[in-house]
């Protein structure tokens, strides 16, 4: 078996510039922005920057490509112009993965801001129902799990579960699992019986089968203490074990795994990707 791994890559000076990045760190998956991810607005994508983009990925043989919606975007918020932005940002992203021929989409789903939870995860899923209904291409929306901060959706497996239920289990809505945040929310995968329970917990709620792409991530903050802090893999509170663990899993092993890890004096992408295939088992 061949492990996928990759990380996040820069598209500054062009979209096809990223998959040279991601060949130098070493990945055979990675992960983009399709624009500027602070910000509501983005720059069009002009058919032969999509061209030039596909036919590098295609020259590479690196698979899937994901991309990473921008930050700013709240579904679950009760604030009716931020609600409209978010909506409008998400079937945006939908068309710009389908240009690019990017299979899956990942994003966050926000904070009720102390409205409710109930409200919150109703709203999410109609922001991705419409969104789903709106544009109708091949691209796959997957819900991100999080710490679980305050009035924030999807700290749970139950809030994910009920937000999949609440679109009808639609083909084109799957999930990503990062490893900090779940750690983060009180899943303690640092464990081999806590990675039991948690993995356990998720086919319970969500279904292992709708799990996509793992975003591979140790962690500063200790279990349970909603601290979304990651760390250099290995280096942190899930640590090799837990790490390795993960990546040699029956039920995981498959999947692509993407790094968001820090890049300082200790290490870069290059070094965290490579640590990972270290530990990988085959």
């Amino acid at each position: 078996m061949v492990l996928r791994v990759g990380c996040h890559v820069s598209i500054a000076g062009g979209h096809d510039r990223a998959v040279g990045r991601a060949e130098d760190i070493g990945c055979n998956t990675f992960q983009i922005f399709t624009g500027n991810p602070r910000g509501w607005s983005a720059k069009d994508i002009d058919d032969k920057s999509a061209q030039n983009f596909i036919s590098e990925v295609d020259r590479s043989k690196i698979s899937p490509v994901v991309a990473h919606m921008p930050y700013l975007p709240n579904f679950a918020t009760p604030r009716p112009e931020v609600y409209e932005k978010s909506c409008a940002v998400l079937l945006r992203e939908i068309r710009r993965c389908g240009i690019l021929k990017i299979p899956y989409l990942v994003t966050h789903l926000g904070s009720h801001l102390g409205d409710g939870r109930e409200a919150g995860v109703k709203r999410t899923a109609d922001a991705i129902s419409e969104a789903l209904d709106s544009e109708k291409n091949d691209v796959m929306i997957l819900l991100e799990n999080t710490s679980g901060t305050k009035n924030s959706i999807g700290g749970t497996f139950e809030d994910i579960g009920e937000i999949l239920d609440a679109i009808g289990r639609n083909k084109r809505v799957g999930t990503c699992f990062d490893t900090c945040h779940a750690f983060a929310a009180g899943y303690d995968i640092s464990t081999e019986s806590g990675l039991i329970d948690t993995l356990s917990d998720y086919e319970r709620l969500i279904n292992l089968k709708n799990l996509k792409v793992i975003h591979l991530n140790d962690t500063k903050g200790e279990c349970g203490r909603r601290l979304d802090r990651h760390e250099h893999i290995g280096l942190g509170k899930i640590g090799d074990f837990g790490i390795k663990r993960i990546v040699n899993h029956p039920k995981l092993s498959s999947l692509p795994f993407i790094l968001e890890t820090p890049v300082d004096e200790r290490r870069g992408d290059k070094e965290n990707v490579a640590h990972v295939r270290e530990l990988f088992e085959g």
